[in-house]
């Protein structure tokens, strides 16, 4: 997963846009560390309970 993922150099509008959209996630929800994009993941959907296969599609995969 970590290959899909567009954290790097884009971690803040990324996390920008979570906040925009899930207004329930808080600074420690988005706590990225790198290594970690599967218990980031967990986290976003356990707050939002939005499906993982549609938070990972909108957010974190390439396009």
């Amino acid at each position: 997963m970590a290959t899909n993922l567009k954290l790097k150099g884009n971690w803040n509008i990324l996390k920008g846009k979570l906040k925009e959209k899930y207004g329930e996630l808080t600074d420690d929800d988005l706590t990225y560390v790198e290594g970690k994009e599967d218990q980031l993941l967990g986290k976003i959907q356990k707050r939002t309970g939005e499906a993982e296969d549609i938070i990972k599609r909108e957010f974190f995969e390439e396009n």
